[in-house]
């Protein structure tokens, strides 16, 4: 057997072997989520209701005309005020949707599980879950190539890093990624919209609708599939850890690692 053929026989067998590491760790996690008792779900402070299911209602009629509006539009040239507004308009998002569960008296802190763990425990569980979550998203990515013909998860932080075009408009994207992006996105979708199909339709369907949502709304189809298994993937991690800090942790991670192999393309294979 040639070096080169060992060398491949080996890579096969490690990627076998990390793909299995991956869904072994995340099927336990849904095996323990699923052996919980249903009274240890629920927080004991008050949870979502109707208000809050029309909240979401809105969000979501909201993403998808976003969504059906941003079809057969492309990109133009990047400007500081676009990203700046892009953050604008999200944190404006996250404090609305804050003030409003505040306003109608809910206990953020007790139903997101923020003073759960500490930061470090959340950062260290967010990198293995994460590490785990990798080789699921490689294979989705794997998939879509065959499929499609073209793959490479390209989320829309992806497309403005990709498109500025100055020094500052590359450190606001990188703020905008390692920030804002984490902390808004797991709020909306993970703490919020995945609570309040949770708390009418179930786990199962909450997973699943924001999943397709998340994947849904960063509006690229080659991308669809590995941002589908991610979405999973932090969904599952919330739930299992009850802490929304670790799935802000895991996303702010691949946002990072993304803009690194972006910004350094020579420590990846091309």
């Amino acid at each position: 057997m040639s070096s080169d053929s060992l060398f491949t026989a080996v890579g096969a067998v490690a990627n076998a072997f990390f793909l299995l590491t991956g869904v072994y760790i995340y099927v336990s996690l849904a095996r323990q989520i699923s052996a919980r008792t249903a009274d240890a779900s629920i927080p004991s402070s008050r949870t979502f209701g109707p208000p809050e299911a029309m909240l979401a209602s809105v969000l979501v009629g909201l993403f998808l005309a976003n969504l059906a509006s941003a079809r057969g539009h492309s990109p133009g040239v990047l400007s500081t005020r676009d990203i700046l507004a892009n953050a604008l308009i999200s944190i404006a998002l996250f404090l609305f949707v804050a003030g409003f569960l505040r306003f109608r008296g809910l206990d953020l802190n007790s139903l997101g599980g923020l003073s759960k763990i500490g930061f470090w425990r959340a950062l260290g569980t967010g990198m293995i879950l994460l590490f785990a979550a990798y080789p699921l998203i490689f294979l989705a990515d794997a998939v879509t190539r065959r499929i499609l013909g073209s793959g490479a998860v390209r989320q829309e932080i992806v497309e403005l890093f990709n498109s500025s075009q100055t020094v500052r408009q590359r450190v606001l994207v990188i703020l905008l990624a390692v920030a804002v992006a984490p902390l808004v996105e797991e709020f909306i979708f993970r703490f919020f919209l995945y609570g309040v199909v949770k708390r009418y339709f179930g786990r199962l369907a909450g997973l699943t609708v924001n999943a397709l949502l998340f994947a849904a709304v960063h509006a690229h189809l080659p991308s669809f599939a590995p941002l589908l298994v991610l979405g999973g993937c932090f969904t599952i991690a919330y739930e299992w850890s009850g802490s929304i800090l670790v799935t802000m942790a895991m996303h702010a991670l691949f946002n990072s690692l993304t803009l690194i192999v972006l910004a350094f393309p020579s420590i990846v294979q091309q």
